[in-house]
């Protein structure tokens, strides 16, 4: 019987095929806004790393000072601050570590057209390319011993490899960089998670675009890179760069790897016995336990998923209830035309429930229509969106879970944007309308 009706409402298509054209393109319109914004936002909460997710972790102390604080109060002043970042280096607590900052760094290109121009950058260790499992176009990451002695190498982004060199492999090539010349280690290929893994090591603002130079921590210690993203607070820093890094001001990251997420556990209590070490010594001066998040829980604490993001969730939604509203309408005005017909068939003995399911079907075929039909718009408004919009890349794509809940949805926008309409097409009187025939 389902598929009797499946085939009425593929025919009923034909029908007013004005009226048909106007509720498929209603439906499309707000199944393919709702998606789209779902699928981003999707994107943007969902785990960008998930091999691993559970035994990346990041650490932060309270550095706050303590004048004016109320033990048991919420710690108001969490963060890493460079004397602990080296601290937890020398340490080699872990599987693999590194602590990262944003740099600005000119460049000097040996081209005469380009000019020096400014490129963004982090200062990091060599363990954070094989920690977020960043792949290489050409050669490697830099050393260990290049990291401890802060040499000057560095990896280039693959945009930035291309404007300097062109298509030529530029491993073991040099450039003028922080008025230092470098030498050039490795070239980052690229691949669709690495703008989401910009939101989990940059969060809001700090060094969340995309990067062009990579170079090692102790290097832009050694060079006085300028950082990005100094944090007003309590402290004051000491003359030159050194005073700055050795204050509490500076944005600095740090993350662990561990072999398993159970040593969690362990990591947490290394860090608190850290800490207590570090008030005996005069710092870390309020006796407040050290935060721990992984991977997913950094996200949230980061608001990677901001408000307004949120907030154009819940537009997109209202702008689908606002089209199911319109819907209502267009299926009443379809229906009302058939009373005829649902009044002979009411006369040769079909039920008020058999014609409810008729309707209903039909109205689900026109869902279905317009599941196809948004499903290509919202294929198109996120690919404009990733061609305009670096921060989310090639991430903002269909996923299999998406392109089955936009069927779902529209389907089930339908059958609900069809059950007033189907419920006044089962009322008509059969005497009233064979009279009047």
């Amino acid at each position: 019987m389902f598929k009797y009706y499946f085939m009425l409402g593929l025919r009923s298509l034909r029908r007013n095929p004005a009226l048909t054209a106007l509720m498929v393109l209603t439906l499309a319109i707000g199944v393919a806004a709702s998606v789209s914004t779902l699928t981003i936002l999707h994107v943007m909460s969902g785990d960008p790393i998930p091999h691993k997710s559970e035994r990346l972790f990041v650490p932060q102390f309270d550095v706050g000072p303590l004048k004016g604080y109320i033990p048991g109060e919420e710690a108001g002043d969490r963060q890493m601050t460079y004397p602990d970042a080296v601290n937890l280096l020398r340490a080699k607590v872990g599987e693999r570590r590194t602590a990262m900052f944003g740099i600005s760094a000119p460049i000097e290109p040996q081209r005469k057209d380009l000019g020096v121009f400014p490129a963004n950058g982090l200062a990091l260790t060599r363990d954070f390319f094989a920690m977020f499992d960043v792949p290489f176009l050409h050669g490697q990451a830099w050393s260990e011993d290049d990291d401890a002695a802060g040499v000057n190498v560095v990896v280039l982004s693959r945009q930035i490899a291309g404007k300097l060199f062109g298509q030529a492999n530029p491993v073991g090539q040099r450039i003028i960089m922080l008025g230092q010349p470098f030498q050039v280690a490795g070239v980052l290929n690229d691949f669709a998670p690495l703008p989401h893994y910009y939101r989990l090591i940059g969060g809001e603002g700090n060094f969340g675009n995309d990067e062009d130079v990579y170079i090692p921590f102790a290097t832009a210690a050694r060079l006085k890179s300028s950082p990005q993203g100094s944090m007003n607070c309590s402290a004051t820093p000491g003359p030159g760069y050194e005073g700055l890094l050795a204050s509490e001001c500076t944005f600095i990251q740090f993350w662990f790897e561990t072999k398993t997420a159970r040593e969690r556990t362990e990591l947490q209590a290394y860090l608190a016995n850290y800490s207590a070490d570090q008030r005996k010594l005069g710092r870390h001066q309020r006796a407040v336990a050290p935060s721990l998040y992984d991977v997913n829980e950094w996200l949230v604490f980061m608001k990677v998923v901001g408000n307004d993001n949120k907030l154009s969730a819940w537009l997109a939604s209202g702008f689908l209830v606002l089209c199911l509203v319109n819907t209502v309408g267009l299926l009443l005005a379809k229906f009302s035309v058939r009373a005829a017909e649902v009044g002979i068939r009411r006369a040769l003995g079909a039920s008020r429930q058999h014609i409810f399911r008729q309707f209903l079907v039909e109205t689900a075929v026109i869902g279905l229509a317009g599941g196809i039909l948004g499903l290509l718009l919202a294929i198109a408004a996120l690919a404009l969106i990733s061609m305009q919009s670096s921060e989310m890349g090639s991430g903002a794509h269909m996923d299999w879970v998406m392109l089955g809940f936009t069927f779902v949805l529209s389907v089930g926008a339908a059958v609900v944007a069809g059950l007033l309409p189907t419920w006044r097409a089962c009322q008509v009187t059969p005497a009233m309308q064979l009279k009047s025939q």
